[in-house]
């Protein structure tokens, strides 16, 4: 890597986010806060909207490795000064930092698209498809003012949902599954079916990051989704050409202004309840 030009005494915020051949993005990003930092930067920003290695945020079975703290190790050691991600899986890894972290959200661009493109969402259900977003669908649900349910599931080993069990009543209900990210979509498209199952009218699914690895379009592609919204954390072109079914939010709006609030010293708190236009 070879920073273009000099970069003494700026500013400098550098985009990268966690997805296509993650380890090479990574690396490719740690090299460069490298290098614009012995180059004499004032401040170097990490500005990765989907967090690599987020889902490792504790030891889940012996000798698991933590791989989530192990990045924020290897950014700070790099000499990043400030990270901003967006949605991250589990907040706490804010934590993993000793320098400061905005965690952004995507749910005030997800509200609008709600407004704007889901008739009679009035008559909706939020529903969260594992115990673990259930703070995210609660919050949603009470600014749409509409109730909310769970699906609980039991894994029996990672990747792969054993039983599903509904909380909540969405008969005759428009529902829409609301997640922090999907990958191979085997659990919000068995959601999809329970939902359907309990006798919802139409399903919609709102994703911040669309990994989509391995089956998951062809299981979207035949499942009972009116639509999968996703945000543009991921680059999801090539998803959308595969399938009808996937839609976009554009967040590049959110990190901007961030970027902007951020390098101007002024208040990113704002961000986390309303869209900037």
């Amino acid at each position: 890597v070879e920073i273009g030009e000099s970069v003494r005494g700026e500013d400098v915020y550098i985009v990268q986010s966690g997805c296509g051949e993650i380890n090479d993005n990574l690396m490719e990003m740690l090299i460069m806060i490298n290098a614009c930092k012995i180059a004499s930067a004032a401040r170097v920003t990490a500005v990765i909207p989907c967090f690599p290695y987020a889902r490792q945020d504790k030891k889940d079975k012996s000798r698991a490795p933590i791989s989530a703290k192990l990045v924020a190790n290897m950014l700070s050691v790099a000499g990043a000064d400030h990270i901003i991600t967006m949605d991250l899986h589990a907040s706490q890894i804010q934590g993993f930092f000793d320098i400061p972290v905005d965690n952004l959200y995507a749910e005030p661009a997800v509200l609008r698209w709600i407004r704007e493109n889901i008739p009679f969402w009035s008559n909706s259900i939020i529903v969260s498809p594992d115990a673990g977003g259930a703070k995210r669908v609660t919050s949603i649900a009470d600014r749409l003012n509409v109730e909310f349910a769970l699906i609980h599931k039991e894994r029996k080993k990672a990747n792969e949902v054993a039983s599903m069990v509904l909380v909540g009543d969405v008969k005759d209900r428009i529902a829409i599954l609301v997640d922090d990210m999907a990958d191979t979509c085997g659990t919000i498209c068995q959601a999809a079916e329970k939902l359907k199952e309990a006798g919802a009218n139409k399903v919609y699914a709102i994703l911040t990051h669309g990994i989509f690895s391995g089956p998951a379009v062809s299981r979207i592609n035949s499942a009972s989704f009116e639509a999968v919204v996703v945000t543009n954390t991921i680059p999801q072109e090539q998803h959308m050409k595969e399938s009808s079914k996937i839609q976009l939010i554009d967040v590049s709006n959110i990190l901007a202004e961030a970027i902007r609030r951020t390098h101007n010293g002024e208040s990113v708190s704002f961000l986390f309840n309303s869209v900037p236009l």
